[in-house]
C-alpha cells in the first residue's frame, strides 16, 4: 500500500451550500473516503459513509425523509450518527453503525474532516474575512480535475505560468521579466511578484473600467500567493494606476481581489477544485460578479488540460526527475509543508498503536 499523499486530520472543503439540498443527499469521494453529505433539516448538514450496512448500496443514491438519510434500494433509513433507525419489516438494533465524519458549514461551502474525529475542531477551520464582509462580493464554482491535488498547488504557487496558458486574459511579458520572492512562516508560505509602470493586461483592463477607471493607464501590478495546509492558496491580485502605491493604493485608485483557490483530493490521481475570485468594488454588482465569474472560469478551464496532461506524463514516466527552479520555491515549500504534517500524523498513529492497551482511556 503506498503512502498516503495527503493529511487527514484536517478539514477541507468538501462542497458548496448550493449542492446540498433537503431532498436528495450528495455522494462525494474526500481523500480516498465515499461520504454522502444530506441535509436533515435546512440549517443541518450531516456526512456518513456512502455505504448501506444491508447490501452496500450507495445511500447517496436514495432519499432524505424526517431528517433521515434513506437509502434507495431497499429502505433502510441512517441517522446522522451511522446509526440504522429503522428498515421495513426488520429489527435493527444489530445493524453495524457506518462512520460519521465531523462536517461544519461556513463561508458557503461544507467543510468535513475526514481522518481521526476525536481530533475534529470546528475552531480549526480557516477565517475568510472577504466571507463576512457586506464589503465584499464572490462568485466561483467547482472543477473535478483528474491529477494529483499537488500539481493544482504548484499551478498556483507559481504563476510564471499565465503569460504562456493564459496569454489572451490575464497573461503579459512583464511576468516572465519579474523576479518572485517565496518566503516560509511556519506553515504558511508566501510567493509574490510586482510589476511596476506596465500595460494592465485584458482581464485587469476589464476590471479597471469596471472600477471607473482607465483601461489604458499605466498600472502597477501585483500578485501574492497564500499558501495554508491542507491545500489552500489565497492569491492576492490586482493593478492600481501606476505610482499610487501598487497594493497598498486607496481604493479608488486600484482594482483588486482575492483569489479563492480550495484545492480537495479525491483520490491520490484526482482532485476536486473550488475556484471563485472575492472582490472589495463594486460589491452589490451583481452583473459584474457573474461576468467575472464567467471570465474566471474559463481562464481556469485552461490550466486542466495541462494538468491532466502533466499527470499522464509523470505517470509514464516515474523515473524523471523534475527540474527545481527559482520560480517553482513556492510550490516546493509547499510540498514541504504537506509532507510534514503527514509524517507528523503517521508517527501519532503509530504512537498510538505502539501504546500498551490498557493505558489507553476510552
Amino acid at each position: 500500500m503506498s503512502q498516503l499523499t495527503f493529511p487527514k486530520n484536517t478539514w477541507y472543503v468538501a462542497a458548496m451550500s448550493e449542492e446540498i439540498g433537503t431532498e436528495k443527499p450528495l455522494g462525494r469521494k474526500i481523500c480516498g473516503e465515499s461520504i454522502a453529505f444530506y441535509r436533515p433539516s435546512a440549517n443541518e448538514v450531516a456526512a456518513v459513509r456512502d455505504f448501506c450496512p444491508h447490501r452496500g448500496a450507495a445511500m447517496s443514491l436514495g432519499y432524505v425523509e424526517d431528517g433521515l438519510l434513506v437509502c434507495g434500494y431497499h429502505g433502510l433509513k441512517m441517522g446522522a450518527d451511522g446509526k440504522t433507525k429503522e428498515m421495513p419489516l426488520q429489527r435493527v438494533q444489530g445493524f453495524p453503525c457506518m462512520k460519521a465524519f465531523a462536517v461544519e458549514e461556513r463561508y458557503g461551502f461544507i467543510w468535513v474532516w475526514p481522518g481521526d474525529q476525536d481530533l475534529a475542531d470546528p475552531s480549526l477551520i480557516p477565517v475568510q474575512e472577504w466571507a463576512e464582509s457586506d464589503e465584499w462580493a464572490y462568485g466561483g464554482g467547482l472543477y473535478h480535475i483528474n491529477c494529483d491535488y499537488r500539481l493544482m498547488i504548484d499551478n498556483l504557487m507559481d504563476l510564471t505560468h499565465e503569460t504562456y496558458v493564459h496569454a489572451s486574459s490575464i497573461g503579459q511579458k512583464e511576468i516572465d521579466e519579474s523576479p518572485v520572492d517565496t518566503k516560509v512562516n511556519g506553515d504558511e508560505v508566501i510567493t509574490s511578484r510586482t510589476m511596476e509602470n506596465i500595460t494592465a493586461p485584458p482581464f485587469w483592463q476589464a476590471a479597471l473600467e469596471a472600477n471607473g477607471l482607465a483601461k489604458d493607464a499605466p498600472v502597477d501590478r501585483w500578485q501574492r500567493c497564500r499558501f495554508t495546509p491542507p491545500s489552500h492558496v489565497m492569491i492576492d491580485v490586482g493593478v492600481a494606476l501606476e505610482g499610487n502605491g501598487g497594493f497598498e493604493a486607496p481604493k479608488e485608485k486600484k482594482a483588486s481581489s482575492i483569489v479563492v483557490d480550495f484545492i480537495t483530493p479525491e483520490t491520490e490521481d484526482t482532485m476536486w477544485y473550488f475556484w471563485g475570485m472575492a472582490r472589495n468594488f463594486k460589491a452589490d454588482d451583481a452583473e459584474l460578479t457573474d461576468k467575472i465569474r464567467e471570465g474566471q472560469g474559463g481562464i481556469f478551464q485552461e490550466d486542466l488540460e495541462v494538468l491532466e496532461y502533466q499527470q499522464a506524463n509523470l505517470k509514464a514516466f516515474p523515473e524523471y526527475d523534475l527540474l527545481k527552479l527559482n520560480i517553482d520555491a513556492g510550490g516546493v515549500q509547499s510540498r514541504r509543508v504537506i509532507e510534514r504534517l503527514i509524517k507528523a500524523e503517521s508517527a501519532a498513529k503509530i504512537a498510538v498503536k505502539d501504546v500498551p492497551l490498557q493505558t489507553i482511556s476510552f
